[in-house]
């Protein structure tokens, strides 16, 4: 350890962390052992960035970005002094409204949240630039459980200027394919509901122009990288079952839960940038933790 001593205050917050998220207690050697040094290192960076540093966190579905999020979030400013905030790509999801209109006008698939092209990209970097400078900040929440923006009378209020922050989304910073890549269906869905290849082309563009200028705010990268996409599908399937349990006892009307062949199709709209991230993203980022196929850190690749 650098700049953070293991004291008893320090282990009583990451105990309450790991007790509030619900994780298991070895979560704890975890954080010792991979996410303090993870968080001074951020620290140093914050400490000689004379604006608001950003940092990503990239990673499939169900690799435990949100908690990594939520955990640097704590060390840097709670233990480090740090104002600094998480967020997530998904609260920048066009509205379900929008992305009806979407599938109406472009593609059916677009009514999916998920791929690029269903982010309101102008909205996310008018959010981190707001972030950056003295004032009071709005920031968006996404509801998965109406699928849809959450009214603005609920959306988050932060006085900045931030000294981080940190975005994870599950295909920050993965850049485009080429087009040769995109002749060939990965799935059944891209068979049979994107035969032409125009869904996929239309995310491709996506990739390579807005979200192409989104990704270059990001100053320091972090991946956690699945051991391959096969346990994506595991442990997007846990996250449902979390989901499902939190709007049990009557708060559950009108949800928008997935069932097992509901969640199956839905993955595999994430099916091929993933795979595509998984080849390239370990060379682009600052720092790659690799996964276990129990969601445990095995090791750093990179960093």
């Amino acid at each position: 350890m650098c700049n953070v001593d293991m004291n008893s205050s320090l282990r009583t917050a990451i105990d309450s962390f790991i007790a509030q998220e619900k994780l298991p207690h070895s979560y704890r050697n975890t954080v010792e052992q991979w996410f303090l040094p993870l968080a001074e290192s951020i620290l140093r960076q914050a400490s000689t960035s004379r604006r608001t540093l950003i940092v990503g966190i990239s990673g499939s579905q169900g690799s435990g970005k949100s908690t990594l999020a939520a955990l640097l979030v704590l060390l840097l400013r709670e233990l480090m002094g740090l104002r600094s905030i998480n967020l997530s790509i998904d609260d920048f999801y066009h509205t379900h409204a929008h992305r009806q209109h979407m599938a109406r006008t472009v593609h059916p698939l677009l009514a999916t949240r998920g791929v690029p092209g269903t982010h309101d990209v102008a909205l996310a970097m008018q959010t981190l630039a707001a972030l950056g400078r003295e004032g009071e900040v709005l920031v968006p929440r996404f509801s998965k459980v109406i699928d849809d923006r959450m009214p603005t009378s609920e959306w988050t209020r932060v006085l900045a200027p931030m000294d981080v922050v940190v975005l994870e989304g599950w295909c920050l910073s993965i850049p485009c394919q080429q087009d040769i890549k995109l002749s060939l269906p990965v799935n059944v869905l891209e068979t049979q509901e994107d035969c032409d290849g125009r869904w996929r082309q239309f995310v491709n563009q996506q990739v390579a122009q807005d979200y192409s200028e989104f990704y270059a705010l990001v100053d320091f990268l972090v991946m956690l990288k699945a051991p391959s996409f096969d346990k994506v599908y595991e442990w997007r399937q846990n996250q449902e079952a979390k989901l499902a349990e939190k709007v049990m006892g009557g708060a559950g009307t009108g949800t928008k839960l997935m069932d097992r062949e509901q969640l199956q199709r839905f993955i595999q709209h994430y099916e091929r940038l993933t795979r595509h991230g998984l080849e390239v993203l370990p060379a682009l980022a600052d720092v790659v933790f690799e996964l276990t196929d129990q969601q445990t850190i095995a090791g750093k690749l990179k960093g």
